[in-house]
């Protein structure tokens, strides 16, 4: 080469050779240096996506009031509810859980937040009248803080969901202020609510008094002219198909008011398939609105499956507490309004592919507090700390993996409710308490025991034991008045 041809040009040419180098250098560490912090960056934000994306959807379905033997899998013989069966044959059934009430707001409250409906001094069913529950932790405001895209469908019952709610935010919470990022719910307003019930045009009629994120629906609305259940599962569906593009899990809280009444013929064709001889015109419109909630879930469990995300989709189906007039509660005794096994034994099921076993039963004892720290485990949330839950975590239960937690002594409140809704009167004597633990129950009246039964060996609740096992009497009665002396968060009136 040229440049060597003399000692100094050689040594300018090794100079400028070096200074290349060490530019070359600088200049490899700096990218590299770069390199890898965008390498970082990139695949934590991958990461971070994968973490939400492998969450699961979680969808908690809730009928109104079901009784214990209203679905096919449970024993019902007059209805078949081949959709919802699936989640029994391909998930676990759980043949004793329990609803916090006899009646719906109570349960509602509890199936939220985790806690008896004592903690907010929840006895009966709101009124529509300015009734709310107060703002705490919820499962849709935990999971939403964690990545969730969070939804209600359906009935809601637990206050704000009048107009004039609507318009005063500031002072009345309903499904948005609780953690949901949309609703879509019937208008909670007297006399109309109230009056459509009275009509028996309340589900035919549905879609003329809905509210969409505090925002009434108009004729204009495509579900304006639609059957309830039919909006219910077409809402459900178009909820489904838009979160599922944002590729974030998702919290549906589908609570059909199926087969609440009043009583309507459901659209054909399950009006006519479940025409039978014999039997009461309001009995062949309950069969057919449970048929027909059954068609819509499983219209809800197709999508699910036509865009991949069955699989890793968790699903609970329960009722709020047991069955009304019409219900089937098999040989249990009472029914809603009752403190006895009619009143809030109910159906339970839950399926999760790859994680719970298909076709498993149990009879395991479960209470709807136990919803909230279930799916928080599900969804890997922790408790948060400065709060205190009365469920517990079913997982490693439904898993399969240990033994059923134990809950301790369960306890139940219920303000007295003279008329039983069944057809027959309601068994005496009336009790507004239980206390259960294990396999004894005890009813009382104002903290004072009146009954006493082995439901293990006495689901029908036939033999009272009230006189013959005095120490669990005893023990039961101090166990419950010790929780009925506890504080309570009082749920809040607005006018």
């Amino acid at each position: 080469m040229e440049c060597f041809n003399s000692g100094k040009a050689k040594k300018e040419c090794l100079f400028r050779i070096m200074r290349l180098h060490n530019f070359t250098r600088r200049i490899y560490f700096r990218f590299s240096g770069l390199a890898v912090i965008l390498f970082l960056i990139f695949f934590g934000l991958v990461s971070c996506k994968d973490k939400t994306q492998n969450k699961p959807n979680i969808l908690l379905v809730v009928s109104d009031d079901l009784g214990w033997r209203d679905l096919s899998c449970f024993g019902n013989e007059y209805v078949q509810t081949p959709n919802i069966d699936r989640l029994a044959k391909e998930g676990i059934k759980l043949t004793q859980y329990y609803a916090a009430s006899a009646v719906c707001t109570p349960t509602r409250a509890s199936m939220l937040t985790g806690k008896y409906p004592l903690r907010f001094n929840i006895r009966k069913h709101f009124s529509d009248k300015g009734e709310y529950l107060p703002v705490c932790n919820t499962i849709p405001k935990l999971l939403k803080n964690a990545g969730y895209i969070t939804a209600h469908v359906g009935k809601w019952h637990l206050g704000g969901l009048r107009e004039k709610d609507c318009n005063s935010r500031y002072t009345v919470p309903g499904p948005l202020e609780h953690g949901f990022d949309h609703y879509l719910a019937q208008l909670e307003q007297q006399p109309v609510r109230g009056q459509m019930a009275r009509d028996r045009v309340l589900y035919r009629e549905g879609g003329k008094c809905l509210l969409r994120d505090d925002k009434t629906v108009g004729p204009d609305d495509p579900y304006y002219n639609m059957y309830l259940t039919d909006i219910i599962g077409e809402e459900t569906i178009r909820l489904i198909k838009k979160i599922h593009k944002t590729e974030k899990p998702f919290f549906l809280n589908l609570w059909w008011l199926a087969p609440h009444t009043p009583y309507e013929p459901a659209p054909e064709p399950h009006w006519s398939q479940t025409a039978a001889n014999g039997i009461s015109y309001d009995q062949h419109c309950f069969r057919s609105m449970v048929a027909r909630m059954d068609y819509q879930f499983g219209r809800i469990l197709k999508t699910l499956e036509e865009h991949g995300i069955a699989e890793n989709t968790l699903i609970f189906f329960v009722s709020d507490n047991g069955g009304a007039y019409e219900s089937n509660i098999g040989k249990l005794k009472g029914g809603k309004t009752d403190l006895h096994e009619g009143g809030i034994r109910v159906p339970f099921l839950v399926r999760w592919p790859e994680h719970i076993k298909p076709g498993s039963t149990s009879s395991g004892l479960c209470h709807s507090n136990d919803l909230l720290p279930t799916i928080c485990s599900a969804a890997g949330i922790s408790l948060p700390k400065d709060d205190s839950f009365d469920g517990v975590n079913l997982l490693p239960f439904l898993f399969n993996k240990k033994q059923y937690p134990d809950h301790g002594t369960m306890f139940w409140q219920i303000d007295l409710y003279h008329h039983l809704q069944r057809h027959y009167p309601k068994p005496k004597p009336y009790a507004t308490e239980i206390a259960r633990k294990g396999r004894w129950k005890m009813l009382a009246l104002n903290g004072e025991p009146v009954e006493l039964y082995d439901v293990e060996a006495d689901i029908s609740e036939q033999k009272d034991l009230l006189n013959e096992k005095p120490e669990i009497v005893e023990s039961l009665r101090k166990d419950l008045n010790i929780w009925l002396s506890q504080p309570r968060q009082q749920f809040w009136r607005a006018d």
